[in-house]
């Protein structure tokens, strides 16, 4: 029985502890949150008990811990968990600066302890199923991988002034997954950005609506479009062409009933945002994390993964800043 603390205690943590009462192999024993209302709220929802994030990370009872607090947060807590022999899970991005990210790799290396990045569109059973075929070689090989990512809303100005920018916020899930899908490093990416759907986007110095393109040493493909609205709803899709053929995961709808009349045909809306649409990715990527650490193999995907997604990210923003391609580090 792997026993959980949990770090956070916000949408994510929430998600994370409901599919934790699922597992029969972990407990979650105790939360901590910043908020005292928010840790009671999951520690009530889940049988576990409110501690203080210091005592989790020191507490012999406590196996491993999730971490879901803000992204400044996490350099600290990864650390000291580390150095506490914790199991560390982790919400993306590991941290805002890849050399932080590296300072965190010694850390958890040299104590060794198990880390997960938490890019849970990896265990979506759509996108997991096209990258198994893949390999499968079903498609021949991969020569253009197609991702598109579009939220239903902008977040607050408040959240975009401290989140890093759309690169290293949302286009991360992307950037992961195309290393996920394209099988070879991106080499270089070049990127082009805009303050089309909120003015004030821009004047707080990101940009709402944004495409990159990846390349690889070998010539491979990767064309990414992120918006941070979609009238529609959540829009997630991927396309993946080969040699041989394509692979393609289309967004999750909120039911499968199509219905015709003189107007034509019509179909459901597609499910609202990403706590509906990723369900069964957070449930399977929790369940990874736990029977890796309770049969003591390596998680994944790991904190090495993280890392280069924010390379990838890195090079992403300096190519919108310079209007350049960019080669990623």
């Amino acid at each position: 029985m792997l026993r959980i603390g949990l770090l956070g205690c916000g949408r994510i943590g929430q998600v994370h502890a409901k599919s934790l009462m699922r597992l029969e192999t972990a407990q979650l024993v105790a939360v901590a949150d910043a908020f005292p209302e928010a840790a009671q709220y999951v520690a009530d929802s889940c049988g576990a008990i409110v501690m203080n994030v210091d005592d989790i990370i020191s507490s012999d009872k406590i196996d491993a811990v999730i971490i879901c607090t803000p992204t400044d947060t996490h350099f600290n807590m990864i650390c000291d968990s580390a150095n506490a022999g914790k199991a560390i899970f982790c919400e993306k991005p590991v941290d805002m600066s890849s050399e932080r990210i590296r300072d965190c790799m010694v850390v958890v290396q040299s104590n060794n302890v198990a880390f997960l990045t938490a890019f849970n569109r990896r265990f979506d059973p759509n996108f997991a199923n096209i990258q198994s075929r893949i390999q499968a070689g079903e498609i021949g090989n991969v020569e253009i991988v197609t991702i598109l990512s579009r939220d239903p809303n902008p977040p607050p100005i408040s959240y975009i002034k401290t989140s890093g920018g759309i690169f290293r916020d949302m286009m991360i899930h992307d950037f992961d997954m195309a290393r996920f899908l394209l099988g070879e490093e991106p080499v270089q990416v070049f990127a082009v950005g805009s303050a089309l759907v909120d003015p004030e986007i821009g004047l707080a110095g990101d940009v709402d609506t944004a495409c990159v393109t990846l390349t690889t040493a070998s010539g491979k493909i990767c064309q990414i479009s992120n918006s941070r609205r979609a009238s529609y709803g959540y829009d997630q899709r991927v396309e993946v062409h080969g040699s041989k053929g394509m692979l393609r995961a289309e967004n999750m709808l909120e039911n499968s009933v199509e219905v015709a009349t003189e107007i034509g045909f019509q179909r459901a809306p597609t499910q609202h945002f990403f706590l509906e649409r990723y369900e069964a990715a957070y449930l399977s990527e929790i369940t990874h994390f736990v029977e890796a650490v309770n049969a003591e193999r390596s998680p994944s995907p790991s904190i090495i993964d993280g890392l280069k997604a924010q390379l990838i990210a890195d090079a992403a923003a300096k190519s919108l800043a310079t209007g350049q391609p960019v080669s990623i580090l």
